[in-house]
């Protein structure tokens, strides 16, 4: 028996999970959602403003949320710096910008392959070894430094470009998203592909894999922001000026010049840093969504 609803019930429900227009019934989620992005919007915007305002502003008290004049001469004293030192600013980009790019790749490959195995493959130890990725979730990068140092340093890459890419390429949590949206995919469709005479390669790559894209999506983000604004590395691995990131060069300008040019140096430096990783959560942000929501079923 088919149930049926009033078209004027009907038409409401339709208005409000999936409207393609305007409606009053919209009108009490816009005033509980309208202010709530006001509020998570000001860290967005003060960043923005800050990166324009003059050095008298900037120190300004009280201190002014938006510039009363826009000025580049944040920007210019930025490059002028850049200009003195010995290595040059395009070389810390295209080390931040390949180290982003590897460690993309090789957290999505590893990670992928590890929820694959959590959640169609059989072997012993299974649990323990799904259990302390769990617990590695808990620790900070801080808490780990000495140890992993110790591992860079047994493994020879010590002040090499792989120090860069080695320690941020595990990223528990994209283990677990990832397995936890694998979990959704039907058992009967691993099986169907094997007795069809798939191998696990070939069940990982042309079956899995496109189902699981949004999940993929959230931790290319995940991965990017860790190598994008990562510092560590360069601080405690390299000693090569010329192997390491922007993020560090940055760090290490504002450190080199007067205080009162840094504070102007050190807000461009902000906005540089900053524009790459809200650009790339937009143009995902959808494909996080759906992870979120898909993460924690059964």
């Amino acid at each position: 028996m088919k149930l049926r609803l009033p078209k004027r019930r009907a038409k409401y429900l339709g208005q409000m999970i999936n409207p393609e227009r305007f409606h009053k019934s919209q009108i009490k989620f816009y005033l509980i959602l309208l202010p709530i992005l006001l509020v998570m919007m000001l860290p967005i915007v003060f960043i923005i403003s800050h990166a324009f305002k003059p050095l008298d502003e900037l120190y300004a008290y009280p201190p002014k949320f938006f510039p009363s004049r826009l000025t580049l001469d944040n920007f210019k004293q930025l490059i002028k710096a850049t200009s003195q030192t010995g290595v040059p600013f395009s070389r810390y980009l295209f080390n931040s910008i390949l180290v982003a790019i590897l460690v993309i790749l090789f957290s999505l490959l590893f990670g992928s392959l590890a929820a694959f195995a959590f959640s169609f493959l059989e072997f012993k130890g299974k649990k323990v070894i799904f259990g302390a990725n769990q617990i590695a979730i808990m620790f900070v990068a801080v808490a780990v430094a000495v140890p992993r140092y110790i591992v860079m340093s047994r493994l020879g890459i010590i002040n090499s470009f792989f120090a860069h890419i080695i320690p941020l390429i595990a990223i528990p949590v994209g283990v677990f998203l990832l397995k936890q949206f694998m979990d959704q995919i039907p058992r009967e469709l691993y099986d169907a592909a094997k007795i069809d005479g798939a191998n696990k390669l070939q069940i990982y790559f042309r079956v899995i894999l496109p189902l699981v894209k949004p999940a993929l999506a959230t931790i290319a983000i995940l991965a990017f922001q860790s190598a994008w604004n990562n510092t560590e590395t360069s601080q405690l691995f390299i000693n090569d000026e010329a192997l390491k990131t922007l993020p560090y060069y940055f760090g290490s300008l504002t450190l080199g010049t007067s205080s009162i040019a840094a504070q102007g140096i050190s807000a461009a430096a902000s906005l540089i840093i900053f524009l790459p990783n809200i650009v790339l959560f937009i143009i995902l942000q959808r494909n996080v969504m759906n992870t979120m929501a898909h993460s924690g079923l059964k």
